[in-house]
């Protein structure tokens, strides 16, 4: 399975980037291609001074853009987006297929002091359910977010459906490069599976305090090996994945039977 992870800042209403990318992904086989987050719309914090009439118009044309580019090259498009209903403001993850669009609404949003999304935003709050699963050519897919990543409950979820890779946009900051580096070798370990990051790139500069928003897309493999990952730059990462590998590793370390005893 050919998989891409698109590394760029901010887009807002500009599109040729992602035009000119996803030309190239599909000319070396790409089946799925993953941006980060607050890619397609402005940073959290800029949102908090936009209209919802602003947000929606920013959005509504960036799926106009990702709905033409999935249909005319034959690619599946996971693509944060912040959707407005009603006034209301949801942050999602949707998913553009060549012949359907669909949803994931975050379940665990951010709630710092700092960096409050869960207050900003109208997510409901309840108990976990399955994340977003897709397959494409019989390679099966998990999408979550990136603070999702903290939470075991998302992953039993995924571990139930028992997925080969699981795809997180996200948008790292601050010092904290290998922490991340960590938590996703981790988890692609422990669940034997491939995990996916693609993170934002660009900064945002609040009074006297900048956001570097530091790239670094990374792939770790089913023993949690890291295999590849970007740097700062606007870049396209291509990789090449396969479910014969997460069977292996499955068969190796044998978690699940261990659980499976004791259940």
């Amino acid at each position: 399975m050919r998989v891409a992870v698109l590394q760029l800042n901010s887009q807002g209403m500009s599109s040729t980037k992602l035009y000119n990318h996803i030309r190239i992904a599909h000319k070396k086989g790409v089946k799925v291609l993953v941006l980060g987050e607050y890619v397609l719309n402005s940073f959290f914090k800029e949102l908090q001074n936009m209209s919802s009439s602003m947000i929606k118009e920013q959005s509504l044309h960036q799926i106009k853009v990702l709905k033409e580019l999935s249909t005319t090259y034959k690619l599946t498009i996971i693509a944060p987006l912040v959707m407005v209903k009603k006034k209301e403001v949801y942050k999602t993850i949707a998913k553009f297929a060549p012949s359907s669009t669909s949803y994931y609404q975050q379940q665990i949003l951010i709630n710092y002091s700092h960096w409050n999304e869960e207050k900003f935003f109208d997510n409901e709050i309840k108990k976990i359910q399955t994340p977003m699963v897709f397959k494409v050519d019989g390679f099966k897919f998990g999408v979550i977010s990136g603070f999702e990543l903290h939470f075991d409950p998302i992953f039993e979820k995924l571990q139930e459906r028992k997925v080969d890779c699981i795809l997180v946009p996200s948008i790292s900051t601050f010092d904290s490069y290998e922490r991340w580096k960590a938590v996703i070798a981790t988890r692609a370990f422990t669940n034997n599976c491939y995990v996916l990051r693609a993170n934002r790139i660009g900064e945002y500069q609040e009074k006297e305090f900048s956001w570097k928003f530091y790239g670094d897309s990374i792939l770790a493999d089913p023993n949690g090996e890291v295999i590849t990952h970007l740097g700062n730059k606007e870049e396209l990462m291509i990789v090449d994945m396969s479910h014969s590998d997460v069977v292996s590793a499955r068969r190796l370390w044998g978690f699940k039977e261990a659980l499976n005893k004791r259940i």
